[in-house]
C-alpha cells in the first residue's frame, strides 16, 4: 500500500477499543497489551477457541493497517506492539464506562465498586483508598 494511503497511526482513543474493533479484534488487543508484545502464535495461544496462528496473523495485520499494531522483526516472525499506551487505553474505555454507565460520574463509579458484595477489600487496600481520597481533597479545585 503506497504511503499516502496508510492510515496516521492512532496518537489517542477518542472511543474506547471496544467501540471500533471487532469482538477477535478486541481480544488480540487484550492479550498484546497483557503480554506487552507478542507473536501471532503467541496470541493464538491465549484467545478463546484456539483460532488458527494465521487467522490471528491476518487479524494482526488488519490491526496495524488500522493503525492500533506495530511490529518489529525478530528473524522470521514479526512481534507487535500497541501503538496506544495502556494507560491512554484505559482512561479512554473509563472515560466510555462512565458516561455509558454512571452518567459520567466517577463518584457513582467508585460507589458502585465498593458496593460490590463480590468486592472484599483488605484493611491496607481500603487505606490506600482513603489515602486518594484524602489527596483529592487536599487539591486545589479548578471551580
Amino acid at each position: 500500500m503506497p504511503p499516502s494511503k496508510r492510515p496516521a497511526p492512532i496518537t489517542g482513543l477518542s472511543e474506547p477499543l471496544q467501540a471500533v474493533l471487532s469482538r477477535r479484534e478486541r481480544q488480540i488487543m487484550d492479550v498484546i497489551y497483557r503480554l506487552g508484545e507478542a507473536g501471532a502464535a503467541e496470541v493464538a495461544k491465549q484467545l478463546p477457541d484456539r483460532p488458527a496462528t494465521n487467522t490471528v496473523r491476518v487479524t494482526m495485520a488488519i490491526l496495524e493497517r488500522k493503525g492500533f499494531l506495530m511490529h518489529r522483526e525478530d528473524g522470521p516472525r514479526h512481534v507487535h506492539a500497541p501503538t496506544v499506551p495502556l494507560e491512554r487505553a484505559q482512561r479512554s474505555a473509563l472515560r466510555h464506562l462512565l458516561k455509558t454507565f454512571f452518567a459520567s460520574s466517577p463518584a457513582n463509579a467508585i460507589l458502585a465498586l465498593l458496593d460490590m458484595s463480590s468486592t472484599h477489600l483488605s484493611k491496607e487496600q481500603l487505606d490506600e483508598v482513603a489515602g486518594f481520597v484524602e489527596r483529592a481533597r487536599q487539591e486545589p479545585r479548578h471551580e
